[in-house]
Protein backbone atom coordinates (compact mmCIF):
# COMPACT_ATOMS: atom_id res chain seq x y z
CA UNK A 1 0.00 0.00 0.00
CA UNK A 2 1.77 2.95 -1.01
CA UNK A 3 1.69 6.42 0.20
CA UNK A 4 1.64 9.82 -1.23
CA UNK A 5 2.23 13.22 0.20
CA UNK A 6 0.29 16.67 -1.85
CA UNK A 7 2.47 19.58 -0.33
CA UNK A 8 0.96 22.55 -0.96
CA UNK A 9 0.25 26.16 0.88
CA UNK A 10 -3.77 25.32 0.14
CA UNK A 11 -4.74 29.17 1.14
CA UNK A 12 -7.24 28.39 0.63
CA UNK A 13 -8.01 25.17 -0.60
CA UNK A 14 -9.62 25.50 -4.05
CA UNK A 15 -11.98 22.90 -5.24
CA UNK A 16 -9.23 22.17 -8.18
CA UNK A 17 -6.80 20.93 -4.94
CA UNK A 18 -10.29 18.88 -3.78
CA UNK A 19 -10.16 17.13 -7.17
CA UNK A 20 -6.35 16.16 -7.28
CA UNK A 21 -7.13 15.42 -3.67
CA UNK A 22 -10.20 12.85 -4.26
CA UNK A 23 -7.99 11.52 -7.82
CA UNK A 24 -4.74 10.64 -6.10
CA UNK A 25 -6.60 9.26 -3.09
CA UNK A 26 -7.84 6.50 -5.34
CA UNK A 27 -4.63 5.51 -6.71
CA UNK A 28 -2.59 5.71 -3.58
CA UNK A 29 -3.64 3.87 -0.34
CA UNK A 30 -2.70 6.46 1.89
CA UNK A 31 -2.32 10.30 0.92
CA UNK A 32 -0.91 13.14 3.62
CA UNK A 33 -1.98 16.53 2.32
CA UNK A 34 0.89 18.24 3.52
CA UNK A 35 0.30 22.39 4.34
CA UNK A 36 3.37 24.23 3.64
CA UNK A 37 4.29 26.98 6.21
CA UNK A 38 6.47 28.91 4.17
CA UNK A 39 7.73 31.96 5.52
CA UNK A 40 8.63 33.88 2.00
CA UNK A 41 5.09 33.96 1.77
CA UNK A 42 2.00 36.36 3.92
CA UNK A 43 -1.25 34.03 3.95
CA UNK A 44 -4.16 34.79 4.68
CA UNK A 45 -5.01 31.96 7.04
CA UNK A 46 -3.12 30.84 9.35
CA UNK A 47 -1.70 26.77 9.64
CA UNK A 48 -4.27 26.00 11.96
CA UNK A 49 -7.22 27.08 9.65
CA UNK A 50 -6.04 25.75 6.44
CA UNK A 51 -5.82 22.11 8.09
CA UNK A 52 -8.95 22.80 9.28
CA UNK A 53 -10.74 23.53 6.18
CA UNK A 54 -8.79 20.68 4.66
CA UNK A 55 -9.70 18.50 7.43
CA UNK A 56 -13.78 19.44 6.66
CA UNK A 57 -13.16 18.98 3.11
CA UNK A 58 -11.77 15.37 2.88
CA UNK A 59 -13.74 13.87 5.51
CA UNK A 60 -15.33 11.52 3.18
CA UNK A 61 -12.04 10.23 2.08
CA UNK A 62 -11.47 7.89 4.80
CA UNK A 63 -7.39 7.26 3.34
CA UNK A 64 -6.52 10.98 3.51
CA UNK A 65 -4.62 12.41 6.32
CA UNK A 66 -3.70 16.01 6.79
CA UNK A 67 -0.47 17.35 8.42
CA UNK A 68 1.58 20.71 8.27
CA UNK A 69 5.72 21.05 7.61
CA UNK A 70 7.66 24.26 8.00
CA UNK A 71 10.77 22.13 6.31
CA UNK A 72 11.60 20.63 2.95
CA UNK A 73 8.66 18.05 1.80
CA UNK A 74 11.43 15.75 0.98
CA UNK A 75 13.09 15.97 4.62
CA UNK A 76 9.01 15.19 5.56
CA UNK A 77 8.69 12.63 3.39
CA UNK A 78 12.10 10.63 4.41
CA UNK A 79 10.74 10.96 8.41
CA UNK A 80 7.75 9.40 7.46
CA UNK A 81 9.45 7.18 4.52
CA UNK A 82 7.27 7.81 2.08
CA UNK A 83 8.70 8.45 -1.91
CA UNK A 84 6.03 9.88 -3.69
CA UNK A 85 5.04 13.42 -4.35
CA UNK A 86 1.51 14.51 -5.84
CA UNK A 87 1.84 17.66 -7.64
CA UNK A 88 -0.87 19.57 -9.77
CA UNK A 89 -0.16 21.04 -13.23
CA UNK A 90 -2.78 23.52 -14.63
CA UNK A 91 -0.71 25.38 -17.62
CA UNK A 92 2.75 25.08 -19.20
CA UNK A 93 3.96 27.75 -16.77
CA UNK A 94 3.01 25.01 -13.76
CA UNK A 95 4.70 22.30 -15.94
CA UNK A 96 8.17 24.43 -15.81
CA UNK A 97 8.25 25.75 -12.42
CA UNK A 98 7.24 21.75 -11.42
CA UNK A 99 9.27 20.00 -13.19
CA UNK A 100 12.36 21.79 -11.81
CA UNK A 101 10.94 21.22 -8.20
CA UNK A 102 10.44 17.66 -9.01
CA UNK A 103 14.12 17.54 -10.20
CA UNK A 104 15.62 19.52 -7.46
CA UNK A 105 13.56 16.92 -5.08
CA UNK A 106 14.64 13.58 -7.09
CA UNK A 107 18.52 15.47 -6.32
CA UNK A 108 18.02 16.08 -2.70
CA UNK A 109 16.93 12.19 -2.77
CA UNK A 110 17.14 9.96 -5.42
CA UNK A 111 14.00 7.78 -3.87
CA UNK A 112 11.62 11.05 -4.54
CA UNK A 113 9.38 10.15 -7.72
CA UNK A 114 6.64 13.31 -8.31
CA UNK A 115 3.63 12.41 -10.10
CA UNK A 116 1.83 15.47 -11.97
CA UNK A 117 -1.74 15.22 -11.97
CA UNK A 118 -3.87 18.12 -14.37
CA UNK A 119 -7.29 18.94 -12.68
CA UNK A 120 -10.33 18.65 -14.38
CA UNK A 121 -10.92 21.46 -17.19
CA UNK A 122 -13.64 23.53 -14.79
CA UNK A 123 -11.06 23.78 -12.88
CA UNK A 124 -8.21 24.70 -14.34
CA UNK A 125 -7.93 28.14 -14.26
CA UNK A 126 -8.37 28.52 -10.52
CA UNK A 127 -5.98 28.81 -8.01
CA UNK A 128 -6.33 30.56 -4.53
CA UNK A 129 -4.70 33.61 -5.12
CA UNK A 130 -7.34 34.67 -7.69
CA UNK A 131 -10.12 33.19 -5.54
CA UNK A 132 -8.83 35.40 -2.62
CA UNK A 133 -8.94 38.55 -4.96
CA UNK A 134 -12.46 38.26 -6.19
CA UNK A 135 -13.70 36.93 -2.55
CA UNK A 136 -12.25 40.61 -1.11
CA UNK A 137 -15.17 41.94 -3.68
CA UNK A 138 -17.74 40.07 -2.34
CA UNK A 139 -17.83 37.59 -5.71
CA UNK A 140 -20.02 34.81 -5.67
CA UNK A 141 -17.02 31.56 -4.89
CA UNK A 142 -19.25 28.93 -4.20
CA UNK A 143 -18.52 26.92 -7.47
CA UNK A 144 -14.56 27.02 -7.16
CA UNK A 145 -14.72 26.42 -3.37
CA UNK A 146 -15.70 24.14 -0.61
CA UNK A 147 -18.63 25.59 1.24
CA UNK A 148 -16.12 25.71 4.44
CA UNK A 149 -14.09 27.95 2.43
CA UNK A 150 -16.84 30.54 1.70
CA UNK A 151 -17.89 30.86 5.05
CA UNK A 152 -14.45 31.43 6.09
CA UNK A 153 -13.54 34.10 3.51
CA UNK A 154 -16.97 35.78 4.01
CA UNK A 155 -15.25 36.50 7.37
CA UNK A 156 -12.37 37.70 6.60
CA UNK A 157 -13.76 40.07 4.12
CA UNK A 158 -16.75 41.89 6.14
CA UNK A 159 -15.98 45.35 5.58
Amino acid sequence: MKTAIYPGTFDPITNGHLDLIERASRMFGKLVVLVGENSHKKPLFDVDERIEMITESVKHLSNVTVDSNSELTVEYAKKHDINILVRGVRAFADFEYELQMAIMNRRLDEKIETVFLMPKNEYSFINSSIIKGIANFNADIKNFVPHIVVERLKKKFIK
